[in-house]
């Protein structure tokens, strides 16, 4: 009976950490997602999760361990996605793949994901649109992100065989600008286009974002070609 007792405890020790984790890792996505690294303090992070600053100590050592793994979190599950909706395009067209059907294996799910996974994974599409737009978060994005990126590189190399290699980086490289601008979700797009278009309308860009995209590759591909 003591054993089953102590056993109880440890369970519950256990799951009030893994949930308090939880909290701050959610608290401090939401700060981050809006100012950004450098405008939180970790005063802020407990004021928001309830609790005395110096207990976030005790479970992340300091800012810098915090944020890596608010960024951390959530990559993995998104790269998976599109990692295995990459690999699923490819085995389903043979390995002859199109550029906007590995675009929108790429795009597509991942937008997916942050409209329909609830405010914390728009949250994080935020902040990843803030991290990427500096060198300590673009680094932090290679880490995370880089062997999903080299995947659909692969399948674009596939599809225009003769498209110099910078191009096609190049091209990745206005395809990602592209996403964290929507990831953003500042509200610009709403206020020029007088309401017309609304910057968290995902389904009206993942009905445009591939093909606009494929439409640039090719025309790169088309240009190196002798006329």
């Amino acid at each position: 009976m003591t054993q089953q007792v102590s056993a109880k405890r440890k369970s519950s020790k256990a799951e009030q950490r893994a949930e308090t984790t939880e909290n701050i890792l959610n608290e401090a996505e939401y700060l981050f997602s809006q100012v950004g690294f450098h405008g939180v303090t970790l005063k802020d992070v407990a004021a928001r999760v309830g609790v005395h600053h110096t207990l976030l100590h005790y479970y992340f050592s300091d800012k810098k361990t915090l944020y890596e793994e608010v960024l951390a979190r959530r990559a993995g599950v998104t790269s998976t996605l599109r990692m295995q909706a990459l690999d699923a395009y490819d085995k389903e067209t043979g390995g002859k793949p199109t550029v906007e059907g590995a675009l929108r294996a790429f795009l597509d799910t991942d937008l997916e994901l942050y409209s329909q996974g609830g405010e914390g994974w728009k949250n994080y599409g935020a902040l990843g649109a803030l991290s990427s737009n500096t060198p300590y978060g673009a680094e932090l994005m290679d880490l995370n992100f880089d062997p999903v990126v080299l995947r659909l590189i692969k399948l674009l190399k596939v599809a225009l065989p003769d498209c110099p290699e910078e191009d096609l980086f190049w091209g990745y490289h206005f395809v990602t600008g592209a996403l964290m601008l929507t990831l953003g979700r500042t509200g610009r797009i709403d206020r020029l286009s007088g309401g017309l278009c609304k910057s968290d309308d995902f389904e009206a860009i993942k009905e445009r974002m591939a093909s606009f995209m494929a439409a640039g590759f090719i025309e790169l591909n088309e240009r190196k070609r002798p006329r």
